[in-house]
């Protein structure tokens, strides 16, 4: 991990602390410093990676800024995509397809010795690497004009409550509120970020890592463990991913806004969708976003033949699999939704973009059916290997006898009722600080259930947040 909860919990309000004394002119300059603080504190090494991709990036943003030659033009996108792209798939692929291509040539007779090297992937290299590469590609398309300045490029690249873990930022959201001057944030703001920051820690300590033991130990015997345990675990893991994930999206939020940077919703209620569009669309939305608009739109999007359509679909998908990890389960996983999303627009119809309404009775359907296939596809997701996938995927359909315990169950049972009330709670209300609005003793009561649960889960072992190893 980068920092654990308990040191976290002391270095926001000390660079808060500071950062409010200062002047606009070095609050910036101190919040980089505060970054690169944050970042190095995992191995102070990998901030020379960051720092090759930030100041690629602003150099080829300048220049895009004033060059008018197309062919210039593109080789200057060319030089960022390589570089960033290069140290990305150096660091998260190099391992994985020089171990395919042994594996390859195994299988047609010809025996090799892979060149094996010991690499430490650089924790949170995919979501910075991304959101630099975004800037340089709305640069190119002028959507934006470049930064002058580097202090505040490499901030952006930065930002330490989502630097590890997204969300993906754009430069056209996020950039402008760095060069800005911020206010010191109102009583409401502070109220409503100190929220999210519980929220998220609930989430993580109180339904994640509760969850875990579970998990691991379900993974780990899915070659013997009973079939309703295996049911059981797939979606258990479906509820840590999510209080996992959300809940650093939240305290990213709630820690962002405390400065006066205003995040992006990362997550919409995702296991109440109606379908799997819907789900994309709520689910890690600052990747979904960027696949969609560099991947999928690029591509063809749905500008071309409906089989066009439903090849750029799966092939997105793939590439977002292959994102999160090194390994053929990631890819599978992503394929399996591809396949989704290509059938649900072959068969489902119109999948509307926003709000998605009030839950109500005739939403149950849907949604349990898009749920149960998500789950599905987690369980290669979660899988060590792709061996461990296709033992567990047995296991679900020989019916072996073997249920969980009762206290099991319950914890199970417990962690997802209380994931389906916070998100019934914010999709109706429209509003992730969904409290504010409640009456002062209801309030409390929800402020004291939150804190009462993070400090009787917290002390266990260690659960690093799952995204952080992507």
């Amino acid at each position: 991990m980068v920092f654990n909860s308990l040191e976290y919990a002391v270095f926001l309000p000390l660079v808060l602390a500071v950062y409010w004394q200062l002047p606009f002119r070095w609050q910036n300059r101190f919040m980089l410093v505060a970054s690169y603080v944050f970042y190095g504190a995992w191995d102070v090494r990998f901030l020379t990676l960051l720092m090759i991709s930030t100041g690629v990036d602003y150099v080829v943003g300048r220049r895009l800024g004033t060059e008018t030659d197309e062919r210039r033009r593109k080789r200057l996108l060319a030089v960022s995509l390589i570089v960033n792209l290069g140290i990305l798939g150096f660091f998260k692929y190099f391992g994985f397809f020089v171990d395919s291509l042994a594996a390859l040539l195994h299988s047609i007779g010809f025996d090799v010795d892979p060149v094996v090297l010991s690499i430490v992937l650089p924790v949170g290299i995919s979501f910075y690497t991304f959101q630099s590469i975004s800037y340089s590609f709305d640069v190119y398309r002028k959507r934006i004009e470049p930064t002058q300045s580097l202090v505040n490029f490499a901030l952006y690249v930065a930002w330490f409550p989502q630097l590890v873990a997204g969300p993906i930022e754009r430069a056209r959201k996020l950039l402008p509120q760095i060069e800005m001057p911020r206010s010191r944030p109102t009583s409401d703001i502070v109220r409503s970020a100190l929220f999210l920051i519980l929220l998220g820690l609930f989430k993580k300590v109180a339904i994640a890592d509760v969850v875990a033991p579970f998990v691991n130990e379900t993974f780990a015997t899915a070659a013997t463990a009973g079939t309703i345990q295996l049911v059981l675990g797939a979606y258990a893991f479906g509820l840590q991913i999510y209080g996992d994930f959300s809940g650093y999206s939240d305290i990213a939020r709630g820690s962002s806004r405390l400065f006066g940077i205003e995040l992006m919703r990362n997550f919409e209620q995702p296991y109440l969708s109606r379908n799997i569009t819907a789900f994309w669309r709520t689910w890690h939305i600052s990747l979904s976003n960027w696949l969609h608009d560099y991947l999928y739109v690029p591509l063809g999007g749905n500008r071309g033949t409906s089989f066009e359509t439903y090849r750029n679909l799966i092939v997105t998908m793939l590439l977002g699999g292959l994102w999160h990890g090194a390994a053929w389960t990631f890819v599978i996983w992503g394929g399996l939704h591809g396949i989704y999303l290509a059938l649900h627009r072959r068969f489902g119809g119109y999948a509307p973009r926003g709000y998605q309404g009030r839950l109500t009775a005739k939403d149950v359907g849907p949604m349990l059916i898009t749920l149960a296939a998500v789950t599905f596809a987690w369980i290669f997701f979660r899988a060590n290997t792709l061996g461990d996938a296709i033992d567990y995927v047995r296991g679900l359909v020989s019916l072996r006898p073997g249920v969980p315990s009762l206290d099991q169950l319950a914890i199970l049972a417990a962690a997802g009722l209380v994931v389906f009330l916070i998100d019934v709670a914010q999709r109706n209300s429209q509003k992730h600080s969904f409290v504010m609005d409640w009456p002062p003793v209801a309030r409390g009561l929800a402020y004291g259930f939150l804190i009462l649960g993070v400090l009787v889960f917290s002390g266990g072992d260690t659960v690093p947040f799952i995204y952080f190893q992507f």
